[in-house]
């Protein structure tokens, strides 16, 4: 038997936000940064929840610092935030400077031939533009190199005519507070600062603000992650409030045999009669197909698991034994029950690829906003 395919004036989906879930994760991590202020990560699209709404709502709660990635990104947040203090952690792009400039987007520089070109820039406008030094001490992607560094520690006027306004580096492995790679990093930044002219410091990310703080301790922590609600202590609870809700009607109810199999490849097989619901989310939506046959969602509370393969438009669970779930009903696909973080781990992946997957077709809703 099947049941008819609903329609109706809901949403297939929905993806609820909370906005004041976020401000109060960001004001208990400003808490633990007492060495200094606390900005806010919001690239990639405040991590795939809304960058303006985020960044907006976080404004209002006392944040002055943002950091994105990209030019674009901070085009998109400036007319939102007009007196806010926006940083490109991706660097200066070649040729992008009066653009960065007319944004009053401050970049972090990470070469020399960044600097460089930055500084033409203060030049050409007659005045020194704010920039943040990024120095590499063990990521290994942007950051000034060692040999650069040595340079700069020689030939400190290559600094001149800049507006510094942070030295900063980014943590490998804050997540693990026992990883040698931690203390490795703190020792080779003190030796930059020490190299370098005299100017703030930015360090922690979101778990490096759980990482003892009179040692870790900066002018300007960078929380990301954890703004967001995941988990900036792998392994410990989680010490961050729940932020997303999202939600996927029953598109449809079919009774299976027992030895009948559901999905392409034909991955799962019923071990009795059952009854699989499927609902209008898949790889297209961001859900992942690693989560086939692995995934769990919530109805009334009680687990419905995932089975067969996740497809581009479409993911299967076996309800058999929630007899009162009916088409239109929703699953809860993302909840406190199910947090990104545990789908992440049924999918080999990480919270942040969740979050920032999350597709354009999930009706969205802001709350606190």
């Amino acid at each position: 038997m099947t049941e008819p395919y609903m329609d109706g004036p809901l949403p297939a989906t929905r993806l609820e936000i909370d906005l004041d879930a976020i401000a109060a994760n960001w004001l208990a991590l400003a808490g633990r940064h007492a060495s200094g202020e606390t900005a806010a990560v919001v690239k990639a699209d405040g991590y795939g929840l809304g960058a303006v709404q985020v960044a907006t709502r976080l404004r209002r709660a006392g944040c002055r610092h943002f950091f994105v990635a990209t030019a674009d990104e901070a085009a998109a947040l400036r007319p939102h935030l007009p007196t806010a203090r926006l940083y490109a952690l991706n660097g200066l792009y070649q040729a992008e400077a009066a653009t960065y400039a007319a944004l009053d987007l401050i970049p972090a520089l990470g070469s020399l031939g960044e600097i460089a070109e930055w500084r033409a820039a203060s030049r050409r406008l007659g005045r020194a533009l704010p920039s943040v030094l990024h120095v590499d001490t063990g990521m290994n992607r942007l950051g000034l190199p060692r040999d650069e560094l040595a340079r700069l520690a020689a030939e400190p006027s290559l600094l001149d005519g800049l507006d510094w306004r942070f030295l900063m580096t980014h943590l490998v492995a804050s997540d693990n507070p026992v990883a040698p790679e931690n203390a490795a990093q703190l020792a080779r930044f003190a030796a930059a600062r020490a190299a370098l002219p005299t100017m703030p410091t930015s360090l922690d990310n979101s778990s490096g603000l759980f990482l003892p703080q009179d040692e870790y301790a900066s002018d300007l922590a960078r929380p990301g992650a954890a703004l967001y609600g995941l988990n900036p202590t792998p392994g410990r609870a989680n010490p961050m409030r729940h932020v997303v809700r999202l939600t996927a009607r029953v598109l449809q109810l079919r009774d299976i045999g027992a030895g009948e199999t559901v999905g392409y490849d034909a991955t799962w097989r019923a071990a009795r009669p059952s009854r699989i619901a499927t609902v209008g989310v898949g790889y297209a939506d961001g859900w992942p197909r690693a989560a086939s046959n692995r995934g769990v969602a919530r109805f009334d509370g009680m687990p419905v698991p995932l089975v067969g393969r996740v497809s581009m438009d479409l993911t299967t669970y076996d309800v058999t034994d929630l007899p009162r779930l009916r088409v239109g009903d929703f699953l809860e696909l993302l909840g406190p029950d199910n947090p990104p973080d545990a789908l992440a781990a049924d999918s080999d992946t990480i919270g942040y690829e969740i979050l920032t997957s999350l597709g354009a077709r999930y009706h969205r809703v802001w709350h606190g906003s």
